[in-house]
């Protein structure tokens, strides 16, 4: 796991997203959605902690023991060791039931990311035991980075992202909004808040701006919920038979489309439904349903929200009250004063 402290440059951003969504996809596929629903409840954060005056060796694997429980590892044995190290730390991927772990020295004075560091290892250990994995390197590890986020355990190596006078860490290979967009996906589907769980303020507004990106996916078009502007730009599309470029959707058929993909917003699987109809949908990876709207259809496109109308938007007038004999409100209202 890389480790970057003082002087390196933290990025920003979700520059993974393509690895991130296929990092979704193949854990829903491997897990199933019924192995992905055993992890509901995240690693407390008191399994996690250390005591001030607690051995650092049996309070290491203690944490060790805590995530391997989390990550549903029973038979998994792991010996903590601390060494002198480039990296954050590493694991020996081997046949088991004992994994031997080495972290960094400087976890010995800073104890309370150890779990942090934990995690990523031991979910490095429920990657080899499930055969689940990309052939590269950087991509393998952006899934572990991930996984460990998604089933419950990545809240904490987001908030071992700090920035302040004191000191300068990031652990991971995600960027830390890309940990906080990953945890919104989870939390949508457990229905977690983990935003009380962090103690680094730059961890906190991380997880924020995550989470606006994880809701903007939430429902795009061709999905129900798209906003007015959204489903006119879709239904515009739609009838040329060509999405806008960096378009959530993509379509086929000729002009109008008959047919649209998008992106499941739970798992990121790719999937076609006819187009033009409302219809409900179901991802056959994450077995969520979608509700499908049939926007696009040739005919006169829905009225604008009342207060664009009241500006003339979308080629609404605001109507005017006028009376028999051509006389208007202002002229009735002129005629009064006199």
């Amino acid at each position: 796991m890389p480790n970057r402290q003082e002087g390196d440059r933290v990025a920003h951003g979700f520059p993974h997203r393509a690895a991130v969504g296929a990092s979704l996809t193949a854990l829903y596929r491997r897990l199933s959605p019924d192995g992905v629903y055993r992890y509901p409840v995240s690693v407390p954060a008191a399994d996690v902690a250390f005591g001030d005056d607690e051995d650092l060796h049996l309070g290491t694997q203690r944490v060790a023991r805590a995530l391997v429980r989390h990550l549903r590892l029973p038979e998994a044995r792991m010996v903590v060791s601390f060494r002198s190290m480039e990296h954050a730390a590493a694991v020996e991927l081997a046949a088991g039931p004992e994994y031997f772990v080495e972290l960094n020295d400087r976890f010995r004075t800073r104890r309370r990311d150890i779990g942090a560091a934990l995690a990523h290892e031991i979910t490095h250990v429920l990657l080899h035991r499930l055969g689940l994995g990309f052939p590269d390197t950087e991509e393998n590890e952006i899934l572990t980075d991930v996984v460990t986020a998604y089933l419950g355990a990545g809240w904490l190596l987001l908030d071992a992202y700090r920035q302040d006078g004191v000191e300068s860490q990031k652990l991971g290979y995600l960027t830390p909004e890309e940990f906080g967009y990953v945890l919104a996906k989870r939390a949508a589907v457990f229905g977690e808040d983990p935003s009380p769980w962090f103690t680094s303020a730059v961890a906190y507004e991380a997880w924020g701006r995550g989470r606006a990106e994880a809701d903007r996916e939430r429902t795009p078009p061709p999905l129900a919920g798209a906003g007015w502007a959204e489903r006119r730009r879709y239904g515009r599309d739609r009838r040329r038979g060509v999405a806008a470029p960096g378009a959530p959707y993509a379509f086929d058929g000729g002009a109008p489309a008959t047919g649209v993909s998008f992106l499941c917003p739970v798992c990121r699987q790719r999937l076609r439904v006819p187009a033009g109809r409302p219809l409900r949908a179901r991802c056959g990876v994450c077995r969520t349903v979608l509700e499908c709207a049939g926007w696009g259809l040739p005919q006169a496109p829905s009225p604008p929200p009342r207060w664009l109308r009241a500006r003339g938007v979308g080629g609404f007038r605001r109507p005017r009250a006028r009376l028999r004999g051509g006389y208007g409100l202002s002229s009735v209202l002129r005629l009064l004063k006199k």
